[in-house]
């Protein structure tokens, strides 16, 4: 991902998406090739020059002030997210007239890794879902109950173990979420705004590049230069032994380890939901479960093989290895 191209192609989609109308301009359509606002008028909006905009657009303008950038945020109509992300963006290419940090390595980028606090909370949590995820939505932890709503996780190899990438490439997603269209799309949401964090990140220039070509729903989605905060909401689950469930998601940011954060998953107490997720819990533990996270807790054991087991979110099948499609 050249960062030049991440902000040129935001701030066009977010043009596009806007008609002179909508924002106080005469709307002129002789000689017009574009559906939404021209460089030019958003220029007029901001308050700038037509070649200060391109330039800007282009990752070509340097030194770019706050107010400038506020003011672009203004005149696209930029929501509170979009907003931080064009910030982000423009700070990636190291442009603000603030100070910046230099541009990451190219190495491989080591593997997350949770503090053993982190996975005891997992444990603690049980029997309420929850997921440790990292920035790119790798899944660095992951509780018995989580493994039980969602997947197991700890059985992929280590490489696989990212929710971006089971979503697009494991049908078992599709199963498991009802509304998989919407919440797929807010998944590719999710990877933007990391990636308008660091525009040079190479793990995620993989994941990305991996997606586009293995799946054209994720490319399509990822074209749409949508973002998207998991903090906080509902969303429909279904699982085999018990039927739909709706349940609320908390996103929590651990004080100590800004990369990654907590997701837990609730059910309204009272509701039908409450109880197929009591029975859930209580139908899938067993003494063979496993303490939350590959190592049992200290996360030092994570690349060892795991010993094949029955997948859990399928009753009644006899134990076999997880045979995971597309991988």
């Amino acid at each position: 991902m050249a960062d030049h191209t991440e902000l040129r192609d935001f701030l066009t989609s977010r043009r596009a998406r806007l008609t002179p109308p909508e924002v106080g301009l005469p709307w002129h359509t002789d000689g017009r090739r574009v559906a939404g606002l021209r460089r030019e008028e958003i220029a007029v909006l901001a308050g700038v020059s037509v070649d200060y905009y391109t330039r800007l657009e282009q990752g070509r303008a340097r030194n770019v002030s706050d107010q400038v950038l506020d003011a672009v945020a203004a005149a696209l109509r930029l929501d509170d997210l979009e907003r931080r992300h064009l910030f982000d963006l423009v700070r990636s290419t190291g442009r603000t007239s603030g100070p910046s940090s230099p541009p990451p390595a190219a190495a491989a980028v080591p593997r997350l890794r949770a503090r053993p606090g982190l996975h005891a909370l997992l444990r603690s949590l049980d029997p309420t879902p929850a997921v440790l995820h990292g920035p790119r939505l790798e899944v660095v932890a992951i509780n018995r109950m989580g493994r039980v709503l969602l997947d197991d996780f700890d059985a992929l190899p280590v490489a696989e173990r990212n929710t971006a990438r089971w979503m697009f490439l494991d049908p078992k997603a599709r199963e498991v979420y009802p509304d998989w269209e919407e919440i797929a799309e807010q998944t590719v949401a999710i990877l933007r705004v990391t990636a308008g964090r660091d525009t040079r990140d190479p793990a995620l220039s993989a994941l990305v590049g991996e997606l586009s070509t293995r799946s054209d729903e994720f490319a399509r989605y990822w074209a749409n230069y949508r973002v998207f905060r998991h903090t906080y909401g509902s969303k429909r689950f279904r699982h085999p032994a018990v039927g739909e469930m709706t349940l609320s998601y908390e996103t929590l940011h651990p004080a100590a380890d800004s990369e990654v954060y907590l997701t837990v998953y609730t059910a309204a107490e009272g509701s039908p939901s409450e109880e197929r997720l009591r029975i859930l819990s209580s139908w899938s533990a067993t003494p063979a479960d496993s303490p939350a996270g590959p190592a049992g807790g200290d996360g030092e054991a994570a690349d060892a093989p795991r010993p094949a087991g029955p997948d859990r979110s399928r009753p009644g099948t006899p134990d076999e290895p997880r045979r995971r499609p597309g991988a």
